[in-house]
């Protein structure tokens, strides 16, 4: 049983506790002594560990998505915490709890469903409502897309994120809606709810967070067009255009080329489409950036990577939770009490950033000399020019938003 969660791992600690590896490599040192490198990861957060002795006796036992049992020393070393291991053994599945390892949903998925299931009747467009119930009344996606995470790295990155992050973003087109009565609602609320499905089949996470093939060579924006067109035709007399325009919300809603979208917004739900979704993941990601930290003991968080700089916290902020839900026709969001799952914790966490000092932050803006270190631009991808990020992670999650 798990004893110890990264969360709560501190310099000099001796660790003896489960983890998952998320990612194992063998490199040789300077002196050509073998050596290995762990990402183990639990539902608090991942950290890295190094194997300095007996490398090739220990490297046989287990693999990546193994459960393992690891005896460290932790060690901050360059600003992050570090563990030297000392030994590990291999775990079975069937002797560790899944929930320890992949963080969760803080929402109860149930509930959430239900409110979708219920914004679904209520629309008045009978042919979108016929295409989500197409998709809702398919009990094996359900049970995809209540599980999925949205990401694999950049925002609601947990069991049931996918659904969250979709609720999330259907509750700002009503909100949207209700001041703009151009917009088509029903339009926009299919698209809010359909514009990532590809990702029950993009991402893995059984284990980890990673790309699937397919998901790596045609990506989630593609699937769910996909998916859509198989729903379609199952559909008597779908009205052409209204398959084109709801297709194009999927085709459009990165918002523009260089951000993986294969098409430009170019209908008004579109637009709103684009800017809502980005704005949902972009308050996730931060706000799961600076839950990370609230015992860091500054009132500014660690440098983030992706975001290219710090955020401030104020000593009295407390924690952000996701949007409470909307009650029908409500002119506002009320504040909602949120459900949490019992094997669940108050604090889902994200792949952690890398860190760096202030230092190292100055250094690298200088050597990129590139805009978009001042506020929050219309899209997060704004912030991946000139970064040299890793192929198939954070690349491709900078495309997601």
């Amino acid at each position: 049983m798990k004893s110890v969660y990264i969360e709560a791992i501190r310099e000099r600690d001796q660790v003896d506790s489960l983890f998952l590896v998320r990612d194992k490599t063998l490199a040789l040192a300077k002196n050509g002594k073998p050596y290995m490198t762990l990402r183990l990861m639990d539902r608090t957060g991942e950290v890295e560990a190094r194997v300095w002795d007996r490398v090739d006796q220990l490297d046989s036992l287990f693999a990546k998505d193994d459960f393992i049992r690891v005896r460290a020393k932790a060690s901050v070393y360059l600003g992050k915490m570090q563990l030297v291991v000392s030994d590990l053994q291999p775990v079975a599945e069937e002797q560790v709890d899944l929930a320890d390892f992949l963080p969760v949903s803080s929402a109860d998925p149930q509930q959430m469903l239900q409110e979708v299931l219920g914004l679904i009747a209520a629309m008045t467009d009978g042919d979108y409502r016929r295409l989500l119930q197409a998709f809702f009344a398919d009990a094996d996606f359900v049970a995809l897309f209540c599980q999925a995470p949205a990401a694999k790295s950049m925002h609601h990155v947990y069991l049931g994120g996918l659904l969250e992050h979709s609720l999330s973003v259907a509750r700002l087109a009503g909100d949207v809606c209700r001041r703009y009565p151009a917009i088509n609602a029903d339009l926009l609320l299919c698209g809010a709810l359909l514009h990532d499905i590809g990702k029950v089949a993009e991402l893995r996470y059984r284990r980890s967070f990673d790309y699937t093939d397919e998901g790596k060579l045609i990506g989630h924006i593609v699937m769910g067009v996909e998916m859509i067109d198989e729903r379609l035709r199952q559909l008597a007399d779908f009205p052409p255009l209204k398959a084109m325009l709801i297709k194009h919300l999927l085709l459009a809603h990165h918002g523009q080329y260089d951000y993986g979208s294969p098409k430009r917004p170019k209908t008004l739900e579109a637009v709103v489409l684009n800017f809502i979704d980005d704005l949902d993941s972009k308050i996730n990601g931060v706000s799961a950036h600076i839950e990370r930290e609230t015992a860091a003991g500054s009132d500014w968080t660690s440098y983030h990577r992706l975001y290219d700089r710090y955020f401030f916290r104020p000593p009295t902020a407390g924690r952000t939770t996701s949007a409470a839900p909307l009650s029908p026709g409500a002119e506002s969001a009320p504040s909602a009490q949120v459900v949490t799952r019992p094997c669940a914790t108050q604090a889902p966490a994200s792949t952690a950033p890398a860190m760096t000092t202030e230092a190292e932050a100055k250094k690298t803006a200088a050597k990129t000399a590139r805009p978009g270190s001042g506020p929050l631009k219309a899209s997060l991808a704004d912030q991946f020019a000139g970064l040299n990020l890793e192929l198939f992670s954070d690349r491709e999650e900078a495309h997601d938003h």
